[in-house]
């Protein structure tokens, strides 16, 4: 039987119930960039080691004026941290009130975050059988019940649904008239960096942009992040954070990584061309849905035959993990999702799958 985990990317965890080496496990539960580092992140590190005896920056000043080149925005725009959940974790603090909405289905860490600060969480639920699409009437019926924040993913965890960016910026301005702060995770758009709401973010005010680096850079261990947003809301997430949150090796990783166009452009094709072959892998198994994806997962579910926890206990027998998403709010025990890995990687998973669910 399968243990149950809140996230993805337990593959320690795994390893020690399994008994084996985390590296004889083919992880398909954590969305991670297949290509892995950029090839100058290994060697940034190491040579930061020595810096080790010093504390970190902790503005991450050269890191932030890295984000904001690559952004074509100020610095002060931007704010560095242990990861987008440490921003996550903040945003209770930084926005006045007690009730929070959530778009669901949604990264467990939302309400974890406002029920840690004592606030109220509610959720407006999207259906499957409408490929998880969001009603901006719907969202304004129920902003209109009076909402201080809402969390919402784009695009969505674990559905891999996008909301154009047009879409967004209407979504920004409905948010405004009911007066409810907008926090925007963007931590899977890099794989569709043209469809970010982070300039009418800016400009507009009343809402954040969060994104993580280790998704698409592939440096989850080294947990690093930052917030988009108008510079007076970014000042006061900054004076919030813990110092020195964000290590000297993390900000030598984040440097490299966005030093290197090439492997951006190299990651963004290499993930569309896969999940389209997994995507078209999944869709001719017997009974299988597979739900669009604009970031490097794809969520599936099964209409008979075993269910998403008994499909990943035998896909763990083979040492290969995937995500079990019954625990999603929304989501029954026929969901599952799957990363986007290498192309021999996504092979091996189809081959099985076909040996299991025909």
């Amino acid at each position: 039987m399968t243990t149950v985990f809140d996230h993805g990317g337990t593959i320690f965890a795994v390893a020690r119930q399994l008994g084996i080496a985390p590296e004889e496990i083919l992880d398909f539960s954590a969305s991670i960039n297949p290509l892995g580092p950029a090839p100058g992140v290994r060697e940034a590190v190491c040579a930061a080691f020595d810096r080790l005896i010093h504390y970190p920056d902790s503005e991450a000043t050269e890191l932030r004026d890295a984000l904001a080149l690559h952004h074509d925005l100020a610095s002060t725009n931007i704010c560095i941290a242990n990861g987008s959940t440490e921003l996550i974790y903040l945003m209770p603090r930084l926005v006045s009130g007690r009730r929070g909405l959530i778009v669901a289905p949604p990264f467990s860490e939302y309400a974890k975050a406002l029920a840690r600060a004592g606030w109220s969480v509610d959720y407006l639920d999207l259906s499957p059988d409408e490929a998880f699409a969001l009603s901006p009437e719907a969202l304004d019926r129920r902003l209109a019940e009076g909402f201080d924040l809402l969390f919402l993913g784009n695009p969505g965890n674990p559905t891999g649904k996008l909301i154009p960016r047009l879409e967004v910026e209407a979504i920004l301005d409905i948010c405004r008239r009911h007066g409810t702060f907008l926090v925007l995770d963007e931590a899977f758009i890099d794989f569709c960096e043209e469809e970010s709401a982070k300039y009418p973010v800016i400009e507009r005010g009343g809402a954040v942009v969060l994104r993580s680096m280790t998704k698409f850079y592939a440096i989850p261990g080294l947990r690093l992040g930052y917030v988009m947003g108008h510079g007076e809301a970014i000042a006061r997430l900054a004076a919030l954070r813990a110092p020195w949150s964000v290590n000297t090796l993390a900000q030598a990783a984040g440097l490299a990584s966005l030093a290197d166009a090439a492997y951006a452009d190299q990651t963004r094709a290499l993930v569309a061309a896969e999940r389209e072959r997994l995507a078209t892998g999944l869709a001719n198994l017997s009974g299988v849905t597979v739900y669009p994806s604009a970031a490097n997962y794809l969520l599936a579910r099964t209409s008979s035959g075993p269910t998403a926890r008994e499909l990943a206990g035998r896909l763990m027998a083979e040492r290969i993990l995937i995500r079990d998403c019954s625990s999603f709010r929304g989501l029954s025990d026929r969901f599952f999702r799957i990363a986007v890995r290498g192309h021999q990687e996504n092979g091996r998973l189809l081959a099985l799958l076909r040996s299991i669910l025909g």
